[in-house]
């Protein structure tokens, strides 16, 4: 069966498993996101009231942890959607719809900081909430670490810029990556995100944000949500704004009990070494989108992040060289 008579007999079974749940006939659905995955969400109005649903075709995808997260965050006040309905062997979820506008829609100069607050809030409010049950969460431990930013080497240096690798970069790239594996893992661990940014944080006029795409939590480095929110690879801040909301993080962090480092310097270093990893890692993942997903509007946004990289890089001597060899890549 090819792609688009799979995707039309799922689109039928989704509407008859709809119209079974909701008890009326079910006529359209219209595309609510696009996804960096196999997922597809559809938006649909009946009764008055708005829906998201999610398709997660059952080769490709699982719906287990979306549910199993989203039930356990919304009991520590998240603003994650509710789970209505669930088809876990056709990979169906109808979900509560938490609007259209993201936060890449609307950040500007007038509100980022207190859409920030928001974010930062529930961002402590998430890991304060680790407490309760730390291993809840897969771990991100050093193998998966790794594997992320292998992603650049293989998709984006190899493969995107067919970029023959001398044994000495290679070798480079390897202690790199073996570096800032270590330096993430000696952080405090708390439940991650892992995708916490502006085209994953809804504004809602209640309780906001909301909070979508995760799925992929872990058990891993307390910086890293932060550093997806405040070094977004979709949309960028002057270094001053960004060195005030991580003060404001970690305020609120430490009036929560969470451990932050001994001071400022040490979170400061944690943040930027785990922005490298995340960054290397996403760059893998835009050029994988594009030559394996066919989804190149990704690649618009690797100029930024390899920026963020090399900019962190000049800062760290350990970190010199791997600068360097992404000026090269620019």
């Amino acid at each position: 069966m090819d792609l688009q008579s799979s995707n039309y007999t799922r689109l039928n079974n989704l509407s008859g498993w709809l119209t079974q749940i909701l008890g009326a006939d079910i006529s359209s659905l219209e595309p609510a996101s696009e996804d960096a995955s196999f997922r597809r969400y559809f938006r649909l109005f009946h009764d008055r009231r708005s829906y998201v649903v999610m398709d997660a075709p059952p080769d490709n995808e699982t719906t287990e942890p979306f549910v199993r997260i989203a039930r356990r965050f919304q009991k520590f006040g998240l603003n994650v959607p509710e789970i209505h309905a669930v088809n876990s062997d056709r990979g169906f979820v109808l979900l509560t719809d938490l609007g259209s506008t993201t936060y890449l829609n609307v950040l500007n100069q007038e509100n980022v900081d207190q859409l920030y607050s928001d974010a930062i809030d529930s961002l402590v409010k998430l890991q304060a909430a680790t407490a309760t049950e730390p291993h809840f969460l897969p771990p991100y431990d050093a193998d998966l670490l790794c594997f992320e930013m292998e992603l650049f080497r293989q998709w984006y240096v190899t493969k995107h810029r067919q970029f023959k690798l001398t044994g000495r970069q290679n070798e480079m790239l390897t202690e790199s990556f073996n570096l800032l594996k270590t330096k993430a893992l000696e952080q405090p661990k708390v439940w991650v995100h892992r995708d916490y940014h502006s085209r994953n944080l809804m504004l809602v006029a209640h309780n906001n944000p909301g909070i979508l795409d995760f799925q992929d939590a872990v058990y891993g480095p307390i910086t890293y949500d932060l550093v997806s929110l405040l070094r977004d690879c979709y949309i960028s801040w002057s270094d001053e704004q960004i060195g005030a909301w991580i003060e404001l993080y970690r305020s609120r962090a430490l009036n929560v009990g969470l451990d932050v480092g001994r001071n400022k310097t040490e979170f400061g270093k944690w943040f930027d070494w785990m922005g490298v990893q995340r960054h290397l890692k996403a760059t893998g993942i835009f050029a994988r989108l594009h030559h394996r997903d066919g989804k190149s509007n990704f690649l618009n946004d690797i100029p930024n992040v390899l920026a963020y990289i090399e900019t962190v890089c000049a800062t760290y001597p350990e970190l010199h060289e791997l600068g360097r060899f992404v000026n090269k890549l620019r």
